[in-house]
C-alpha cells in the first residue's frame, strides 16, 4: 500500500473514533440529562452505591495509566515493555468489567432493581450502557495485546494502538464523571 493511501486509512480511521466518541457523549450528556429532569419530578429512592463500584473505579483509572505506558514503551521502541502493559491494562480491563457485575449483585442485595423507581433505573442504565462500550473496547485492546505479542507495534508503528488508548482513556474519563455523577447527583 502506497503511504499517502496508508495515510488517508489511518485519518479516516481517526475521524470515525472521534465521531463515535461525539455519539456516546451525546448519548450519556442525554441520560445524565434526563436523570436530573426526572429527579426533579419527585418520587426518587435514595441508596449507596455498591462498594464495587468504587473498586472498579480504581481498576479503570490504573487501567487507564498501565495503557499510557504501553503506548509510551511504543513511542520509545521499548519493544517487551508494550505487550507486559496492554496484558496488565486488560486484566484490569477485564477486572472493572466483573466488577460491575459484583455491583449489580450488591445493588440486588440491598433490593435496588432495574424494573422499579427511577432512580434505581438509572443506575443500571448508565453503568450499563458504559459496560457495553467497555466490552468493545476490551476487544479492541484484545486485538492490540495480541498485535504486540506479534511485535506489530514499535515507535514507527503505533497509531492502533494511539487509537485503543485515546478510546480507552475517554472511557475511563466517562466512567469516572458517571460515578461522580450518581455519587453526588441523588
Amino acid at each position: 500500500m502506497m503511504l499517502t493511501e496508508q495515510k488517508k486509512r489511518l485519518k479516516a480511521g481517526k475521524m470515525m473514533m472521534y465521531l463515535y466518541i461525539i455519539s456516546i457523549i451525546m448519548i450519556f450528556a442525554g441520560l445524565t440529562s434526563a436523570y436530573i429532569v426526572r429527579k426533579a419530578e419527585g418520587n426518587w429512592r435514595f441508596f449507596e452505591l455498591p462498594i464495587a463500584f468504587w473498586i472498579s473505579t480504581f481498576f479503570i483509572v490504573s487501567s487507564s495509566i498501565t495503557h499510557q505506558q504501553a503506548l509510551n514503551s511504543a513511542k520509545k521502541n521499548q519493544i517487551s515493555k508494550i505487550s507486559l502493559f496492554l496484558i496488565i491494562t486488560l486484566i484490569l480491563g477485564i477486572a472493572f468489567a466483573f466488577t460491575q457485575f459484583i455491583g449489580w449483585q450488591q445493588l440486588v442485595k440491598i433490593k435496588v432493581h432495574l424494573v422499579g423507581n427511577p432512580s434505581e433505573s438509572f443506575v443500571y442504565i448508565l453503568t450499563g450502557m458504559h459496560l457495553i462500550h467497555m466490552i468493545g473496547a476490551i476487544g479492541f485492546l484484545t486485538w492490540a495485546t495480541i498485535q504486540s505479542l506479534k511485535f506489530y507495534f514499535h515507535q514507527n508503528n503505533y497509531y492502533a494502538l494511539d487509537l485503543c488508548a485515546k478510546f480507552w482513556h475517554f472511557l475511563d474519563f466517562l466512567w469516572v464523571y458517571l460515578f461522580f455523577f450518581l455519587l453526588l447527583i441523588r
